[in-house]
């Protein structure tokens, strides 16, 4: 299909405004619909862009015009059709930055849904197939209608499935959670999927049933099929990947599994789309959390705009990947979320781009996103992916402070496994050394330096051995005999070598607060990732 067949159909009433006959005649490949200001991660090639112009306004227009459209050049979209019932007509902004960018642009008539436009695309793409296609027609008519009204994952299977007799199907996360599946597919545990998403294996059969009572459906013990389905990675991030499991590859052809696969692809992308379009309401909540003194009424309001509860409790959770894509981030987050079960989430991003999200109840909710963790860093073991989960804000009013412990158990985890993922929960954080991994490793050097300032002049000989014989003092609870003992020396030379430290370091070695200050500036001298003991000691689980 091309733009000129789209607007020569008399139906929809589209008025071309700006274009070169050679734009005209460009094929088209699918429709997006947007009103986000800068749209192009989430535009594909040759596609048809709807607006709704809700982003427009008079003032400042002609800035955001070439913006929006520049950004469709460059995601290589064919057409921009702009809808006349926000602002009663196409602003003039937007045709002169189409006319400059090379956009053919054209007005979409108020009493006109986009919805047909969709449908008119997709109808007529699903039309001109190839009869070697082997979903048959009217399953793709089908499938192009609940693609037009956004339908979920749920509906695309049940569509898709439907023609065969009982199959066994599921449509499964990079981490191994059950999108959806058919009516006949049994409940399948999180950690099997996982693996045979990996391996690429079905696990052994089992006695299960699925939650209606019906035993286990065929082929999960027999040699399976698991497709990826492919949606635009600027979108979906590595860890909320879709795949198509089939037990029983001999219940369908696979040309017609790698139709479903793209339909649900498009699914995803769509679903993908509309949650940008959503994330409004939940920077509005994590701006309020970085604010100071923020009003607790106005903090109710905003956890409700995002579908959470107005009671706690609540879990506050930060996270962070090595290569620093927030988008993966949030994505990682986004996917943990939906591991814990009959509960809400929001997931969005702070003002400073770090990845959050606030999960409603608190029993549950540490141990499946602890449990779910291993899970998502195998969806990318190249990057490392750290988070810090802050302990049960039992009311909107705790959510502020449990964002800063968040974070700091955010930095636990990284400075304790820096190559490797980790989840770090604030309440695992219990000792002097577990706790020194949440400041930052250079104030910890800085505050290591100042405290034993001699001590560590690597050019005086003697500087070792006084460090060595306090760490050791320190470690025998400041016994002399025990000291003299472990380091095989005369107690009259543990005496003059604790006077030699207190001289250097200006601290009295028989006062505990002095004892303490010298026990953590040994502690920050080393990184914690380098210390096993520590390293596992610093969150509640060993990752």
């Amino acid at each position: 299909m091309h733009i000129e067949h789209l607007l020569r159909d008399e139906s929809l009433g589209l008025r071309l405004l700006w274009a070169d006959e050679p734009h005209l005649r460009q094929e088209i490949s699918g429709v997006t619909v947007t009103d986000l200001e800068d749209p192009a991660r989430f535009v594909r090639t040759a596609e048809v862009v709807l607006t709704g112009l809700v982003w427009w306004t008079a003032r400042s227009g002609r800035t955001k015009a070439d913006r929006f459209v520049s950004a469709l050049r460059t995601a290589g979209a064919a057409v921009l059709l702009a809808g006349e019932e926000t602002h009663g007509a196409v602003p003039d902004d937007l045709v002169d930055a189409c006319r400059r960018h090379g956009l053919p642009i054209a007005a979409v008539p108020a009493h006109i849904m986009f919805r047909a436009i969709t449908d008119t695309v997709y109808l007529q793409q699903w039309g001109e197939l190839s009869r070697h296609h082997a979903l048959p027609e009217n399953v793709r008519v089908t499938l192009s209608r609940l693609l037009a009204q956004d339908a979920g994952p749920a509906a695309i299977v049940d569509a898709a499935f439907a023609h065969l007799d009982g199959p066994v199907a599921y449509v499964l996360t990079a981490t191994g959670r059950t999108v959806a599946a058919t009516a006949a597919a049994a409940d399948l545990p999180t950690r099997d999927a996982a693996a045979l998403i990996t391996t690429g294996t079905a696990p052994p059969r089992r006695n299960s049933r699925n939650s209606s009572g019906a035993g286990l459906g065929p082929g999960l013990g027999r040699a399976s099929v698991t497709l990826p389905v492919q949606a635009d990675t600027d979108a979906v991030s590595p860890y909320e990947r879709w795949y198509l499991h089939v037990p029983d590859p001999d219940g369908a052809p696979p040309r017609m599994l790698h139709e479903i696969a793209e339909v649900l692809g498009r699914c995803q992308e769509i679903r993908a789309r509309s949650r940008a379009d959503e994330d409004r309401a939940v920077r509005e909540l994590g701006a309020l959390l970085t604010a100071p003194d923020t009003d607790e009424a106005v903090l109710e309001a905003a956890l409700r705009g995002c579908g959470l509860p107005e009671e706690g409790p609540y879990r506050v959770v930060v996270a962070e990947v090595g290569s620093g894509r927030e988008d993966s981030a949030q994505g990682a987050l986004t996917e943990a979320a939906a591991h814990v079960q009959d509960t809400a989430a929001a997931v969005g991003r702070l003002p400073d781009g770090t990845a959050f999200a606030v999960v409603a109840g608190a029993d549950a909710v540490g141990e499946t996103l602890a449990d779910a963790w291993p899970l998502l860093a195998a969806c990318d073991p190249s990057d490392p992916l750290h988070a810090g989960i802050a302990s049960p804000a039992a009311a909107p009013r705790n959510l502020n402070g449990a964002l800063p412990e968040a974070r700091y158990a955010l930095t636990s985890s990284r400075a304790t496994t820096p190559r490797a993922s980790r989840l770090t929960d604030a309440a695992s954080l219990t000792g002097l050394e577990t706790l020194l991994t949440g400041v930052p490793a250079e104030v910890r050097a800085a505050f290591g330096r100042t405290v034993l300032g001699p001590l560590l002049d690597e050019t005086n000989a003697s500087s070792a051995a006084l460090l060595q014989t306090l760490e050791t003092f320190l470690a025998c609870d400041g016994s002399w005999a025990r000291t003299a003992e472990a380091l095989h020396l005369h107690v009259n030379t543990v005496h003059y070598r604790v006077q030699r430290i207190e001289h250097f370091t200006g601290r009295d070695l028989s006062r505990l607060y002095d004892r303490a200050d010298l026990w953590a500036a040994l502690l920050s001298r080393e990184s914690p990732a380098t210390n096993g003991r520590r390293a596992r000691s610093s969150t509640s689980r060993a990752r």
